[in-house]
């Protein structure tokens, strides 16, 4: 099996310990990280269970939570059949506002398929956590 890492940033204006309120907020995900939605809890052991799909066509991707100080950082251990790996959010006082990182490392299936199809799957991802970021970023103003 073939490990990768991704990771993304963004800035915000709102303050590290708002910021990580939305983010914790796990039913308001959806909010901000297009096509997913997720549930779960708030301390180390705590499940999270996410959905990642355009109506019925997607997967889930439950997890465990590993690491949680609160109002800076948040780490998980992905469990599901799809994702598998571990992820970690790590909301830091900037300034006035706070800059928002989120990196993954994830155990690619299918082996040689697995890191050919990285190579297109990987930029996308990278775009989309970019993106997820961004609109966590607006949404903490508010």
């Amino acid at each position: 099996m073939s490990v990768v890492a991704v990771h993304a940033e963004a800035v915000s204006d709102a303050p590290a310990e708002r910021v990580f309120e939305v983010l914790t907020d796990w039913r308001r995900h959806g909010e901000w990280m297009p096509f997913t939605r997720a549930e779960g809890g708030d301390k180390v052991g705590d499940e999270i269970r996410g959905w990642t799909g355009i109506g019925p066509v997607g997967f889930l991707d439950t997890m465990v939570i590993t690491d949680w100080r609160d109002g800076r950082r948040v780490a998980v251990r992905h469990t599901g059949r799809v994702v598998r790996g571990e992820a970690w959010f790590m909301v830091v006082p900037e300034g006035s506002g706070s800059r928002i990182v989120w990196a993954e490392r994830v155990d690619l299936p299918l082996g040689p398929l697995g890191r050919a199809g990285w190579i297109v799957a990987g930029p996308v991802v990278k775009a989309f956590m970019t993106l997820g970021l961004r609109r966590l970023a607006v949404l903490s103003r508010a």
